[in-house]
Protein backbone atom coordinates (compact mmCIF):
# COMPACT_ATOMS: atom_id res chain seq x y z
CA UNK A 1 0.00 0.00 0.00
CA UNK A 2 1.37 3.42 -0.99
CA UNK A 3 2.12 5.92 1.76
CA UNK A 4 0.64 9.39 1.82
CA UNK A 5 4.01 10.93 0.91
CA UNK A 6 4.43 8.49 -1.98
CA UNK A 7 0.99 9.35 -3.39
CA UNK A 8 1.70 13.07 -2.98
CA UNK A 9 5.02 12.76 -4.82
CA UNK A 10 3.41 10.76 -7.63
CA UNK A 11 0.72 13.41 -8.09
CA UNK A 12 3.37 16.13 -8.13
CA UNK A 13 5.42 14.20 -10.68
CA UNK A 14 2.40 13.74 -12.95
CA UNK A 15 1.63 17.46 -12.67
CA UNK A 16 5.23 18.17 -13.77
CA UNK A 17 4.81 15.78 -16.68
CA UNK A 18 1.57 17.50 -17.74
CA UNK A 19 3.18 20.96 -17.55
CA UNK A 20 6.25 19.74 -19.41
CA UNK A 21 4.10 18.20 -22.16
CA UNK A 22 2.15 21.46 -22.48
CA UNK A 23 5.33 23.55 -22.81
CA UNK A 24 6.72 21.13 -25.39
CA UNK A 25 3.47 21.33 -27.39
CA UNK A 26 3.83 25.12 -27.42
CA UNK A 27 7.35 24.74 -28.85
CA UNK A 28 5.97 22.70 -31.73
CA UNK A 29 2.79 24.65 -32.51
CA UNK A 30 4.00 28.20 -31.81
CA UNK A 31 7.52 28.07 -33.17
CA UNK A 32 8.39 24.91 -35.13
CA UNK A 33 5.49 24.31 -37.54
CA UNK A 34 4.70 28.00 -38.36
CA UNK A 35 8.33 28.49 -39.44
CA UNK A 36 8.63 25.23 -41.38
CA UNK A 37 11.34 23.95 -39.05
CA UNK A 38 12.02 20.28 -38.48
CA UNK A 39 12.33 18.51 -35.14
CA UNK A 40 13.95 15.45 -33.71
CA UNK A 41 12.57 12.13 -32.60
CA UNK A 42 9.00 11.01 -33.11
CA UNK A 43 7.85 14.63 -33.11
CA UNK A 44 10.16 15.22 -36.08
CA UNK A 45 8.55 12.30 -37.89
CA UNK A 46 5.06 13.61 -37.14
CA UNK A 47 6.05 17.05 -38.47
CA UNK A 48 7.41 15.53 -41.68
CA UNK A 49 4.10 13.70 -42.13
CA UNK A 50 2.21 16.91 -41.33
CA UNK A 51 4.12 18.86 -43.98
CA UNK A 52 3.63 16.05 -46.51
CA UNK A 53 0.04 14.91 -45.86
CA UNK A 54 -1.42 17.35 -43.27
CA UNK A 55 -1.83 14.50 -40.79
CA UNK A 56 -2.51 15.62 -37.23
CA UNK A 57 0.77 15.71 -35.21
CA UNK A 58 -1.13 14.87 -32.01
CA UNK A 59 -2.75 11.72 -33.42
CA UNK A 60 0.35 10.49 -35.26
CA UNK A 61 2.45 11.16 -32.16
CA UNK A 62 0.10 9.00 -30.08
CA UNK A 63 0.15 6.11 -32.57
CA UNK A 64 3.92 5.98 -33.14
CA UNK A 65 4.83 6.49 -29.48
CA UNK A 66 2.37 3.80 -28.40
CA UNK A 67 4.19 1.34 -30.67
CA UNK A 68 7.61 2.41 -29.36
CA UNK A 69 6.33 2.22 -25.79
CA UNK A 70 5.53 -1.46 -26.30
CA UNK A 71 9.11 -1.98 -27.53
CA UNK A 72 10.60 -0.02 -24.63
CA UNK A 73 8.48 -1.84 -22.05
CA UNK A 74 11.05 -4.63 -21.80
CA UNK A 75 13.91 -2.24 -21.03
CA UNK A 76 12.40 0.36 -18.68
CA UNK A 77 11.29 0.02 -15.08
CA UNK A 78 7.63 0.08 -14.08
CA UNK A 79 7.67 3.66 -12.79
CA UNK A 80 9.26 4.98 -15.99
CA UNK A 81 6.73 3.10 -18.12
CA UNK A 82 3.78 4.52 -16.15
CA UNK A 83 5.16 8.06 -16.27
CA UNK A 84 5.88 7.67 -19.99
CA UNK A 85 2.28 6.63 -20.67
CA UNK A 86 1.14 9.84 -18.97
CA UNK A 87 3.73 11.86 -20.91
CA UNK A 88 2.69 10.44 -24.29
CA UNK A 89 -1.00 10.98 -23.51
CA UNK A 90 -0.51 14.56 -22.31
CA UNK A 91 1.87 15.35 -25.16
CA UNK A 92 -0.57 14.11 -27.81
CA UNK A 93 -3.48 15.90 -26.11
CA UNK A 94 -1.72 19.26 -25.88
CA UNK A 95 -0.35 18.98 -29.43
CA UNK A 96 -3.98 18.63 -30.55
CA UNK A 97 -5.44 21.35 -28.28
CA UNK A 98 -2.82 23.97 -29.21
CA UNK A 99 -2.83 23.14 -32.92
CA UNK A 100 -4.52 26.43 -33.86
CA UNK A 101 -2.52 28.65 -31.49
CA UNK A 102 -0.12 31.16 -33.00
CA UNK A 103 2.25 33.96 -32.06
CA UNK A 104 3.07 37.11 -33.99
CA UNK A 105 6.76 36.61 -34.70
CA UNK A 106 8.44 36.34 -38.10
CA UNK A 107 12.08 36.44 -37.01
CA UNK A 108 13.27 32.90 -37.62
CA UNK A 109 16.41 33.12 -35.49
CA UNK A 110 14.40 34.19 -32.44
CA UNK A 111 11.76 31.56 -33.14
CA UNK A 112 14.38 28.81 -33.44
CA UNK A 113 15.94 29.82 -30.12
CA UNK A 114 12.59 29.93 -28.33
CA UNK A 115 11.55 26.63 -29.91
CA UNK A 116 14.67 25.10 -28.38
CA UNK A 117 14.07 26.76 -25.00
CA UNK A 118 10.45 25.60 -24.78
CA UNK A 119 11.27 22.08 -26.02
CA UNK A 120 14.21 21.79 -23.61
CA UNK A 121 12.17 22.93 -20.63
CA UNK A 122 9.26 20.65 -21.54
CA UNK A 123 11.24 17.45 -22.10
CA UNK A 124 13.59 18.29 -19.24
CA UNK A 125 10.70 18.50 -16.77
CA UNK A 126 9.40 15.12 -17.93
CA UNK A 127 12.78 13.38 -17.77
CA UNK A 128 13.70 14.98 -14.43
CA UNK A 129 10.82 13.26 -12.61
CA UNK A 130 11.62 9.90 -14.21
CA UNK A 131 9.48 9.84 -17.34
CA UNK A 132 10.18 9.95 -21.06
CA UNK A 133 8.28 11.18 -24.09
CA UNK A 134 8.89 7.72 -25.61
CA UNK A 135 10.44 7.77 -29.06
CA UNK A 136 14.11 8.77 -29.07
CA UNK A 137 13.98 9.55 -25.35
CA UNK A 138 13.59 5.80 -24.78
CA UNK A 139 16.62 5.22 -27.01
CA UNK A 140 18.56 7.91 -25.10
CA UNK A 141 17.67 6.31 -21.75
CA UNK A 142 18.76 2.91 -23.04
CA UNK A 143 22.05 4.44 -24.26
CA UNK A 144 22.48 6.02 -20.81
CA UNK A 145 21.78 2.71 -19.08
CA UNK A 146 23.97 0.47 -21.22
CA UNK A 147 26.56 2.85 -22.76
CA UNK A 148 26.82 5.55 -20.06
CA UNK A 149 25.75 8.21 -22.55
CA UNK A 150 24.51 11.49 -21.14
CA UNK A 151 20.73 11.49 -21.69
CA UNK A 152 20.64 14.99 -23.19
CA UNK A 153 23.42 14.34 -25.70
CA UNK A 154 22.15 10.87 -26.50
CA UNK A 155 18.81 12.47 -27.31
CA UNK A 156 20.54 15.10 -29.46
CA UNK A 157 22.28 12.36 -31.48
CA UNK A 158 19.08 10.46 -32.22
CA UNK A 159 17.18 13.69 -32.87
CA UNK A 160 19.71 14.90 -35.42
CA UNK A 161 19.35 11.61 -37.31
CA UNK A 162 15.61 12.23 -37.62
CA UNK A 163 16.11 15.94 -38.35
CA UNK A 164 18.32 15.10 -41.33
CA UNK A 165 15.38 13.22 -42.82
CA UNK A 166 13.36 16.45 -42.68
CA UNK A 167 15.52 17.74 -45.55
CA UNK A 168 13.11 15.80 -47.75
CA UNK A 169 10.34 18.32 -46.99
CA UNK A 170 12.00 21.52 -45.72
CA UNK A 171 14.56 23.93 -47.15
CA UNK A 172 18.23 23.74 -46.23
CA UNK A 173 18.07 27.05 -44.36
CA UNK A 174 15.20 25.80 -42.22
CA UNK A 175 17.17 22.61 -41.57
CA UNK A 176 20.02 24.77 -40.28
CA UNK A 177 17.61 26.52 -37.94
CA UNK A 178 16.40 23.07 -36.85
CA UNK A 179 19.94 22.14 -35.78
CA UNK A 180 20.11 25.39 -33.79
CA UNK A 181 16.85 24.70 -31.96
CA UNK A 182 17.89 21.11 -31.21
CA UNK A 183 21.19 22.30 -29.74
CA UNK A 184 19.52 25.00 -27.67
CA UNK A 185 16.94 22.46 -26.51
CA UNK A 186 19.70 20.05 -25.46
CA UNK A 187 21.53 22.67 -23.39
CA UNK A 188 18.31 23.84 -21.72
CA UNK A 189 17.22 20.28 -21.02
CA UNK A 190 20.65 19.50 -19.57
CA UNK A 191 20.23 22.47 -17.23
CA UNK A 192 16.74 21.39 -16.18
CA UNK A 193 17.86 17.80 -15.52
CA UNK A 194 21.29 18.36 -13.99
CA UNK A 195 21.16 21.86 -12.46
CA UNK A 196 23.70 24.67 -12.45
CA UNK A 197 26.74 22.80 -11.19
CA UNK A 198 26.11 19.10 -11.90
CA UNK A 199 28.47 16.71 -10.12
CA UNK A 200 28.41 13.09 -9.02
CA UNK A 201 29.28 11.81 -5.55
CA UNK A 202 30.59 8.25 -5.65
CA UNK A 203 31.01 5.81 -2.74
CA UNK A 204 33.02 2.64 -3.32
CA UNK A 205 33.47 -0.42 -1.09
CA UNK A 206 36.14 -2.76 -2.38
CA UNK A 207 38.83 -5.19 -1.25
CA UNK A 208 41.20 -3.31 -3.56
CA UNK A 209 40.36 0.21 -2.39
CA UNK A 210 44.01 1.32 -2.32
CA UNK A 211 44.50 0.43 -5.99
CA UNK A 212 41.30 2.28 -6.95
CA UNK A 213 42.20 5.35 -4.86
CA UNK A 214 45.68 5.50 -6.38
CA UNK A 215 44.27 5.35 -9.93
CA UNK A 216 41.72 8.07 -9.16
CA UNK A 217 44.53 10.26 -7.78
CA UNK A 218 47.01 9.71 -10.61
CA UNK A 219 44.85 9.10 -13.67
CA UNK A 220 41.83 11.31 -12.93
CA UNK A 221 43.67 13.84 -10.74
CA UNK A 222 40.83 13.72 -8.22
CA UNK A 223 41.01 13.61 -4.45
CA UNK A 224 39.72 10.62 -2.50
CA UNK A 225 38.34 10.64 1.04
CA UNK A 226 38.56 7.37 2.98
CA UNK A 227 35.74 6.75 5.45
CA UNK A 228 35.89 4.07 8.13
CA UNK A 229 32.95 1.68 8.36
CA UNK A 230 31.99 -1.89 9.09
CA UNK A 231 29.45 -4.44 7.93
CA UNK A 232 26.41 -4.58 10.20
CA UNK A 233 26.09 -8.35 10.03
CA UNK A 234 29.73 -9.44 9.77
CA UNK A 235 31.13 -6.57 11.90
CA UNK A 236 34.05 -6.64 9.47
CA UNK A 237 35.90 -3.33 9.22
CA UNK A 238 35.73 -1.71 5.78
CA UNK A 239 37.17 1.39 4.17
CA UNK A 240 34.73 3.37 2.05
CA UNK A 241 36.06 5.63 -0.71
CA UNK A 242 34.20 8.90 -1.22
CA UNK A 243 34.86 10.74 -4.48
CA UNK A 244 33.22 13.76 -6.13
CA UNK A 245 33.62 14.04 -9.90
CA UNK A 246 32.13 15.72 -12.96
CA UNK A 247 29.40 13.76 -14.70
CA UNK A 248 31.68 13.39 -17.74
CA UNK A 249 34.17 11.46 -15.57
CA UNK A 250 31.72 8.76 -14.46
CA UNK A 251 32.58 6.38 -17.32
CA UNK A 252 36.31 6.72 -16.63
CA UNK A 253 35.82 5.99 -12.93
CA UNK A 254 33.66 2.95 -13.70
CA UNK A 255 36.43 1.63 -15.94
CA UNK A 256 39.02 2.07 -13.18
CA UNK A 257 36.83 0.27 -10.64
CA UNK A 258 35.99 -2.55 -13.06
CA UNK A 259 39.66 -3.18 -13.83
CA UNK A 260 40.62 -3.20 -10.13
CA UNK A 261 37.69 -5.11 -8.66
CA UNK A 262 34.70 -6.41 -10.61
CA UNK A 263 32.97 -7.26 -7.33
CA UNK A 264 33.22 -3.73 -5.90
CA UNK A 265 30.09 -2.12 -4.46
CA UNK A 266 29.55 1.31 -6.02
CA UNK A 267 26.86 3.93 -5.49
CA UNK A 268 26.62 7.11 -7.58
CA UNK A 269 24.58 10.08 -6.39
CA UNK A 270 23.57 13.29 -8.11
CA UNK A 271 25.01 16.37 -6.40
CA UNK A 272 23.41 19.75 -6.99
CA UNK A 273 26.40 21.97 -6.11
CA UNK A 274 29.98 21.36 -5.02
CA UNK A 275 32.22 23.97 -3.40
CA UNK A 276 35.86 23.65 -2.44
CA UNK A 277 39.25 22.72 -3.85
CA UNK A 278 39.05 21.52 -7.43
CA UNK A 279 35.49 22.81 -7.89
CA UNK A 280 33.76 26.15 -7.22
CA UNK A 281 35.13 28.65 -4.70
CA UNK A 282 32.50 28.93 -1.96
CA UNK A 283 33.18 32.66 -1.72
CA UNK A 284 31.85 33.21 -5.25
Amino acid sequence: MLSKNSVSKTITDIAFIALGAFIFALAVNLFVIPNDFGEGGVTGVTIILFYSFQWSPGLVNLIINSILLVVGYRFLDKKTIIYTIFAVAFNSLFLHLTESWDIQSTEKTVNAIFAGIFAGIGIGMIVRVGGTTAGTVILARLANKYLDWNISYGLLFFDVVVAVASLLVIEVENFMFTIVLLYVGTKVMDFIIEGLNPKKAVMIISKHQHMIAEQVNTVMDRGVTVLSGHGFYTKEAKEVLYIVINKQEVSQLKKIVKEADKDAFVTIHDVRDVFGEGFVDIAK
